[in-house]
């Protein structure tokens, strides 16, 4: 019986094939670097004629994506030309399915593909979301900076904390901040042993499922907490080297931004966290839609959640005046994002968030029928922490970023996305549909409709 969970090498294969002709027609026609390409390939090349010192200044991320691509053209014996490197991030789009299925299979609670080259289609639709698929073709950093995310993730989910933290190491190579996303791998590998551990002598965590939690569930959680922290020690090892080499880079950085630090002044932005959960939700419609009893149900048991009781109505109401205050107080219009209007971003901000004053405070209720919506979802085959612990990784993740960019959002969401569970086969072909016309439109625009003057249009 056909299944999107069922695996095959056939949607690996499409998936490749796909893509590939995707590049070439992408470096057929996009012959100058683009966007943020002018810094990044002179510097790979610069590297590849062995000018170890040079540095671009402007550049704010290490130099991982350089590093691999010369360790790829000395393996293959490539030409350092911005054509073949970008098979850099191309390749590393390429391993997204393949990462995916290990860690839904953890997710999922089942056995991963003993073969090396199968997924499924759920799979691959995920590798194909459009902020990852669409930079995969571009000399950007962002494709691999996820794929060694995912990397590390799948060996801490397999208990193999010493080769996670060597991955996660090297994912910082590619973004300092992934930093985060290596505690991330650590926090929900342990939620899961110390869930099922069968050790009836050793003390358990109090992890209630998320859907039944309450308030006073966040106290015993803490009350719990000490009497399990001796049995994750030795795992921590590999993680805690991670975090004092991360210090010291920033010690002697003198901050976590390098090259450019003026643009990129780290500032609290709060409503970055809601703009996420509303891009999430757009982007992962389909799968929201497949709750059990249908949408529907998902709107009646969200409406339950926030108006269900005079108590919950409270709540609400306090939430949304918080959520009010910080629009008012945090929202940034960043000058990068007011000036450059060849990004979609700049519209959506224009043509959404500034068409009255009063917009950007009249999504609150919104956002937060989002997240509720999520949780729901998410929260249904979860315990509360496994449910929490990917939005409080979120937080430190997204609240200092000034800028509204999705590449932000990509490895959150990617994350996210992977949590989900029991999605039916019409869910996963409707999202896979829905991607597939973004990835038409947004490519389609980019390689075709450039405006003399202007340039090409991308995310």
């Amino acid at each position: 019986m056909f299944t999107a969970n069922s695996p095959s090498p056939l949607y690996f294969i499409l998936f490749c094939v796909t893509n590939v002709v995707v590049l070439r027609e992408v470096n057929s026609l996009v012959l100058q670097p683009y966007m943020d390409e002018p810094f990044h390939v002179p510097q790979a090349q610069a590297y590849c004629r062995g000018e170890w010192s040079t540095w671009d200044s402007k550049i704010t991320t290490p130099p991982g994506l350089y590093l691999l691509s010369i360790i790829l053209s000395r393996i293959f014996m490539l030409k350092c030309n911005m054509a073949i490197l970008r098979l850099t991030p191309l390749l590393t789009l390429l391993s997204l399915p393949l990462l995916l299925s290990h860690l839904r299979a953890f997710h999922l609670r089942v056995r991963a593909p003993r073969s090396l080259l199968i997924a499924s289609l759920e799979d691959t639709v995920l590798a194909a979301f459009p902020i990852a698929w669409f930079f995969g073709f571009l000399y950007y950093t962002d494709i691999p900076s996820l794929a060694s995310v995912l990397a590390t993730v799948v060996a801490a989910t397999k208990g193999r904390h010493v080769s996670a933290g060597l991955i996660g190491l090297l994912s910082c190579v590619f973004r300092q901040t992934n930093i985060i996303w290596v505690f991330y791998a650590f926090a929900i590998s342990q939620l899961m042993i110390l869930r099922f551990q069968s050790d009836v002598q050793r003390p358990k965590l109090y992890d209630p499922p998320a859907l039944e939690a309450g308030p006073t569930d966040f106290l015993r959680i803490l009350t719990s907490l000490p009497a399990v922290l001796p049995s994750i020690l030795v795992a921590s090892v590999p993680y805690l080297f991670c975090l004092i080499a991360f210090m010291v880079f920033v010690f002697y950085n003198g901050g976590i931004v390098l090259g450019d630090k003026s643009n990129h002044v780290p500032v609290l932005h709060v409503p970055q966290v809601y703009y996420f959960v509303a891009f999430a939700t757009a982007f992962a419609w389909p799968v929201l839609a497949s709750y059990d009893g249908g949408p529907l149900a998902l709107l009646r048991d969200v409406r339950h959640r926030m108006f269900g009781s005079s108590r919950r109505l409270a709540m609400t109401l306090i939430l949304l005046a918080g959520m009010v205050l910080t629009i008012h107080k945090f929202t940034i219009h960043h000058p990068f994002l007011l000036s450059d209007n060849r990004h979609y971003t700049f519209y959506v901000w224009k043509r959404v968030f500034g068409l009255h004053p009063m917009v950007p405070y009249l999504w609150a209720p919104g956002y937060l029928a989002c997240a509720w919506a999520w949780f729901l979802r998410i929260g249904k085959d979860q315990t509360l922490l496994q449910t929490l612990v990917l939005p409080l990784t979120v937080l430190p993740a997204l609240l200092p970023t000034p800028l509204l960019e999705p590449r932000y959002f990509l490895i959150p969401y990617v994350l996210l996305r992977a949590q989900v569970v029991e999605v039916p086969t019409w869910a996963i072909i409707a999202e896979g549909l829905w991607y597939v016309s973004i990835n038409w439109g947004t490519m389609h625009i980019f390689l075709y409709a450039e405006r003399p003057g202007v340039g090409r249009f991308m995310w």
